[in-house]
C-alpha cells in the first residue's frame, strides 16, 4: 500500500483520478447516460494510456457515477442513475421539508464511507481469493460462467424470459467470427471484416450510446429548475447523524457482498438495503415521507456495490456487471488480462489502482458538496447541443478501436436495435455480459471436452466444478421450500 500510495499521488495518476471521478459525477447527474454510457464512448481514448492509468480512470468514472446520480435524485427527484431511484422516494421529500443540504451531506459522507469500506474489502479479499482461484480449471471456469448466466437472468429486472433470451441472443452474437480450435468460419456471410467477430466496444457503444441518443430525440425534453442550496444549511442536525451511522454501516457491508454477485448489483443493493432499514426502523412510517435511514442505507449500498463488483474481475478474470465488461475491455485493449495471476504478474498495477481508489473517494467528497450548483447546472445543457457531441465520440470512438468500417455499420445496427429491444421491456445487462462471456464459455467448454475425450460428466467428477453447479440447485430448493412451508401454514390455519 505504501508503494501504491506513492505511485498513485505521481501528477500523471492523480490526474486520470481526478478526471475519471469528476466525469463520473458528471455522468451520474445526467440522466440517461450513466458510467456505460460514458466508458462505452472513451474506450478508444484507452489506446493512449497505460494499463494502471485504464483502471483508475474507468473506475474513478464508475463510482464517482454513484455520487453524481444522488443529487438529482434528491434536489429534482430525477434519478441520473438506476442506482438513484431509491433515493428519489426519501431524499425528494427531505428537499421538500427544507433539509435539501442535509440529505445531500448524508448522501456523500455515506457514499464516502462505503467506498471507502469497500476498497479495503478488495484489498482484503482480491489476493486470497485469486491463489484459491489458482485451483481452477476449464471444468470450473465454464460452471461459474454458466452459474453466472444463470443467476444474472433470475435478478434482472422485468421479464425472466426477456433476460434469457437476451443471454441467448448475446451467446449466439458471440459465436459470429472464427472457431475455437478449429479455425473455421461462422456466421460472417463471407464478409471478412467479420471473421475476428463482433467487435464488443461497437455494440456497446451502440446499445449505450446511440440507443440514448435516439431515446432523448424523441422524448420531449423539459426545463430544469434548480434551487439553491446555500452552504450553511449542508450539515445534518445531531439526530440526523445520530440515525444516518447504523444504515450508513450496514448499507456498506450488504452493498459489499451483493456486488459480488452477478447483474446490475448496484441496483439491487440500493433496493435491499431500503428494504432492510425499514424492517429494521422503529419508525417504519416515516418511510416515504423522508426518513434520513430510506436515503443513507441505500446511497451507501449502491457505492459499496461498485467497489465489490472489481472482486470477480480482479481476481478470477469474470466480470459479473456490464460496467466490469467495459474495464475489462479497456485492459484487454492495453495488453492485460485479470484473472488469479493478475496480482502476481501486475502488482505495481493493481495497489496503485487500491490506492487511486481510496484517494478518489476523498476528491469525490470533497467534489461532491461544494459543487452541487455545479454538477446540477449540467442539466441545463441544451440537448441540441449535447446529443450531436455524444454521437460524434461513438463515431470516432468506434472506429478508433479497429479502423474498421464495418464496426461503424455494428454501432449503428446496436443503436437502432437497442432503442427497439428497450422500447419493448428488454433489459441491456444480460445481452452484454453474454457477448463478453460467450467466447470464454465456448473455450472454457472446448477445453474441458478435450481434457476428459468427450466426456461431459467431467464438471461433475471435479468437487469446485460441481459445488458450483448446485449452487443454483440450491436455492431453487430453498424457495420451494418456503413456497411449500407457506402453503402448509395457511392450510392448517384455515383448518
Amino acid at each position: 500500500m505504501i508503494f501504491g500510495f506513492s505511485h498513485a499521488v505521481t501528477l500523471n495518476n492523480l490526474l486520470f483520478t481526478v478526471a475519471g471521478v469528476t466525469l463520473g459525477s458528471l455522468v451520474g447527474v445526467l440522466p440517461g447516460i450513466g458510467p456505460l454510457g460514458a466508458m462505452s464512448l472513451l474506450l478508444g481514448v484507452t489506446f493512449g494510456m497505460t494499463p494502471t492509468q485504464t483502471l483508475i480512470f474507468f473506475a474513478g468514472i464508475y463510482y464517482g457515477s454513484m455520487y453524481g446520480g444522488s443529487t438529482t435524485s434528491i434536489l429534482l427527484n430525477v434519478p441520473g442513475e438506476a442506482t438513484s431511484v431509491v433515493t428519489c422516494i426519501d431524499g425528494y421529500k427531505m428537499t421538500l421539508k427544507g433539509r435539501a443540504g442535509a440529505a445531500l451531506f448524508i448522501a456523500a459522507v455515506g457514499s464516502f464511507v462505503a467506498g471507502t469500506l469497500s476498497v479495503f474489502g478488495l484489498m482484503l479479499f482480491a489476493p486470497p481469493l485469486a491463489k484459491f482461484a489458482l485451483r481452477f480449471g476449464s471444468p470450473e471456469y465454464f460452471s461459474m460462467m454458466v452459474v453466472g448466466l444463470i443467476a444474472l437472468a433470475s435478478i434482472s429486472s422485468g421479464s425472466k424470459l426477456k433476460a434469457t433470451l437476451m443471454i441467448l441472443f448475446g451467446i449466439l452474437i458471440s459465436t459470429i467470427g472464427m472457431a475455437p480450435g478449429s479455425g473455421n468460419l461462422r456466421f460472417t456471410f463471407s464478409t471478412h471484416a467479420l471473421a475476428q467477430g463482433v467487435d464488443f466496444v461497437a455494440v456497446a457503444m451502440g446499445i449505450f450510446g446511440i440507443t440514448e441518443i435516439i431515446d432523448i430525440i424523441v422524448k420531449k425534453s423539459e426545463s430544469v429548475s434548480v434551487k439553491a442550496v446555500p452552504l450553511r444549511e449542508i450539515i445534518p442536525n445531531r439526530e440526523e447523524f445520530r440515525r444516518s451511522i447504523g444504515p450508513v454501516l450496514r448499507g456498506s457491508v450488504l452493498g459489499f457482498f451483493i456486488g459480488l454477485i452477478p447483474g446490475p448489483a448496484a441496483v439491487i443493493a440500493s433496493f435491499a438495503s431500503y428494504g432492510l432499514e425499514k424492517k429494521l426502523s422503529k419508525h417504519p412510517e416515516e418511510f416515504g415521507n423522508g426518513a434520513i435511514e430510506g436515503l443513507a442505507g441505500p446511497e451507501s449500498a449502491n457505492n459499496a456495490a461498485a467497489g465489490g463488483a472489481f472482486l470477480p474481475l480482479m481476481a478470477l478474470g469474470i466480470p459479473f456487471a456490464p460496467p466490469m465488461a467495459l474495464v475489462l475491455a479497456g485492459l484487454l485493449i492495453t495488453g492485460i488480462m485479470p484473472g488469479p495471476t493478475f496480482i502476481q504478474d501486475h502488482p505495481d498495477t493493481f495497489w496503485v489502482f487500491v490506492a487511486s481508489m481510496y484517494i478518489g473517494n476523498v476528491l469525490l467528497l470533497i467534489l461532491n458538496l461544494p459543487l452541487v450548483g455545479v454538477f446540477v447546472a449540467v442539466l441545463r445543457t441544451p440537448e441540441r447541443i449535447l446529443m450531436p457531441i455524444v454521437a460524434i465520440l461513438c463515431l470516432i470512438g468506434v472506429y478508433a478501436v479497429n479502423s474498421s468500417s464495418i464496426d461503424i455499420w455494428v454501432l449503428i445496427v446496436a443503436g437502432v436495435g437497442g432503442y427497439v429491444l428497450r422500447s419493448h421491456g428488454y433489459d441491456f445487462a444480460p445481452l452484454v455480459l453474454a457477448i463478453v462471456l460467450g467466447p470464454k464459455i465456448e473455450m472454457y467448454l472446448a477445453e474441458s471436452l478435450s481434457i476428459s475425450g468427450g466426456d461431459l460428466s467431467i464438471f461433475l467428477k471435479r468437487p469446485i466444478s460441481l459445488l458450483i453447479l448446485l449452487i443454483p440447485l440450491i436455492f431453487v430448493g430453498i424457495k420451494l421450500a418456503s413456497i411449500i412451508f407457506q402453503k402448509f401454514n395457511r392450510s392448517r390455519c384455515a383448518g
